[in-house]
């Protein structure tokens, strides 16, 4: 096994065009991270139960993708009702028990909004835009919602809107979230901070993932999903090893190199050595509305 040594890079932001926010322009990323060439995985933690993917209601109807032939349970705070469109009769099969609502794909289906109503006070209702797709995730989500805000709790104008009383959720930049993903794994233990309002959420850990295009040397250009975080606002921020397999160098550049619908993406090192080199592994940050695996798209599914 060769040596290896940290190369201590500094981080750039590049902003997708069209998509990305003016909001963190000027903003930089703080140079001292280093990545090894190793392949990098976070120190892992003491056993934990299975992941949950936690979507807060604000209300608008919450986007959430379904696999086929597999049932995604949604937990909501209080027990609910379920009323799906008619045309869903033959393509969706619903069971809901205790605040949990189990939704079964029967086949592919474009999304449709679904509405879900609490039986008991202060019986909000959520709407759902649901899509049926293979190889959509299962992973079992939770929908957070504001607390103890009946009509006795709350004024005239708040009971009508339902949700008015709720604190507004944390919002940070692309900036921020990629610092924090970033010290998440490369930081001292010592150094490493929570961010309020931010939390893990699962991600592809089976392999590789289609994210580089394949045109020219890019076709070799490995890359593995590390870790994935979502803030309240419903932002994702996702963490994905490149390494180079050629025997030519690469230049990454976010405008043409990567697959996916992403609102921002930032190279720990914008160059890859030849394979072999200790420089020819690195690390992409990727910002999204979606999670990684929707957000990717169709050909992200682990090889």
């Amino acid at each position: 096994m060769r040596a290896r040594k940290r190369i201590g890079l500094a981080l750039l932001l590049v902003t997708v065009p069209a998509l990305g926010s003016a909001a963190d322009e000027g903003a930089e990323i703080p140079q001292g991270l280093g990545l090894e060439a190793a392949p990098v995985t976070p120190t892992p933690p003491p056993p934990t139960p299975a992941p949950i993917e936690h979507l807060r209601w604000s209300g608008t109807p919450i986007p959430l993708p379904l696999p086929v032939g597999v049932d995604r349970v949604v937990r909501f705070p209080l027990d609910v009702r379920v009323g799906p469109p008619g045309k869903l009769t033959d393509l969706l099969q619903v069971t809901s028990a205790d605040g949990a609502v189990y939704f079964r794909a029967l086949a592919p289906f474009e999304p449709t909004l679904v509405l879900v109503q609490e039986t008991e006070a202060p019986g909000r209702t959520f709407a759902l835009e649901l899509r049926a797709e293979a190889g959509a995730s299962s992973t079992p989500v939770e929908i957070l919602a504001p607390k103890g805000d009946t009509a006795e709790d709350l004024g005239p104008l708040e009971a009508f809107a339902g949700i008015e009383a709720a604190p507004p959720p944390k919002r940070y930049g692309y900036v921020a979230l990629t610092r924090f993903a970033a010290q998440q794994l490369y930081a001292p233990e010592r150094l490493l901070r929570e961010l309020e309002g931010v939390y893990r959420v699962p991600v592809s850990d089976q392999g590789t993932v289609p994210l580089i295009r394949t045109a020219g040397t890019l076709a070799e250009i490995e890359a593995t999903p590390l870790a994935s975080w979502a803030d309240e606002t419903g932002l994702y921020v996702t963490a994905v090893r490149l390494r180079n397999l050629t025997s030519q160098p690469v230049v990454l550049d976010p405008r043409t190199a990567l697959r996916g619908e992403w609102l921002a993406a930032t190279f720990q090192h914008a160059r890859l050595f030849p394979a072999g080199h200790e420089a020819d592994t690195t690390a992409v940050y990727l910002i999204s509305a979606r999670p990684f695996a929707d957000a990717l798209g169709p050909v992200g599914k682990t090889r």
